[in-house]
This record gives C-alpha cells, structure tokens and sequence, in this order.
C-alpha cells in the first residue's frame, strides 16, 4: 500500500509491478533462507555443538542436533537449487531430528535445567602431596 501512494504516471504503475514482484522474490528468498537453512548452522550445529563440548545436557541429545543440522542446511540448499519443493517429504524428513533436538532441548531444561558444568563447578582441591620415602 505505501508503494501505491506516490505512483503519479502510468510510468510509475508499471514501475509499481516491477518493484512489487521484486519484493515478493526477495520474501520467497528470505523466507527459505532463514528457517530452511540459518536454523540448521545456528540451532543445531553452533548450539549442538555448544552443548556437546560443556557437557550441560546429556551428550546422547546433542547428537539430534550434530546429525539434525546437517540435514536441515543441504534440504534448504537443495530448495534454494530447486532441486526438491519447499515442504516436500524429503525436506520435512530431513527436518525430523532437528525438530526432536530443539523438543527434546526444551524439555529437557525445563523439567532438569543445565547439569553442573565442570567449569563452573569451581577449583578442584588440590592432590596431596606424595609420601617421602
């Protein structure tokens, strides 16, 4: 609608068209890009990632999110290739485990929380010092 305000011309109606499905592309771009493939770098190879190397959740869950990640970043690549449809089965079954991580992440803190991290845990005690003989 702010784009209908100013048209003055017939030049400017046509232009109008040429601006509007050039925004609707960039939508259809953004919109792929973000839940089809950031999520996959971001929720579960970064966070995936994170969670593993602290040891904060149980490592076994934070696989879903190594494996999962992987999966979602090529289904969205192969989308963004049109090599297979948005919402495809290959695309929602290569989501599958990215989907179970961030449930299971979820669940998981809010029932147990974070487990006590052994950087946080504070200074072990030192070794006592050996027998002289």
């Amino acid at each position: 609608m702010s784009l209908r305000k100013d048209v003055g011309s017939a030049a400017g109606a046509g232009s109008l068209v040429t601006v509007g499905r050039s925004l609707v592309a960039i939508h259809k771009w953004t919109s792929l890009l973000g839940p089809g493939w950031v999520v996959g770098v971001g929720n579960g190879l970064l966070l995936g990632y994170l969670m593993y190397r602290s040891g904060l959740v149980p490592r076994a869950m934070t696989m879903l999110g190594l494996v999962g990640g992987p999966l979602v970043i090529v289904s969205g690549t192969a989308v963004l290739l049109d090599l297979i449809k948005s919402g495809s089965s290959a695309q929602v079954i290569a989501t599958v485990p990215e989907f179970l991580w961030e449930l299971s992440l979820g669940l998981y803190l809010m029932v147990k929380g974070f487990k006590p991290s052994p950087i946080t845990a504070g200074p072990a005690s030192p070794a006592p010092p050996a027998a002289a003989v």
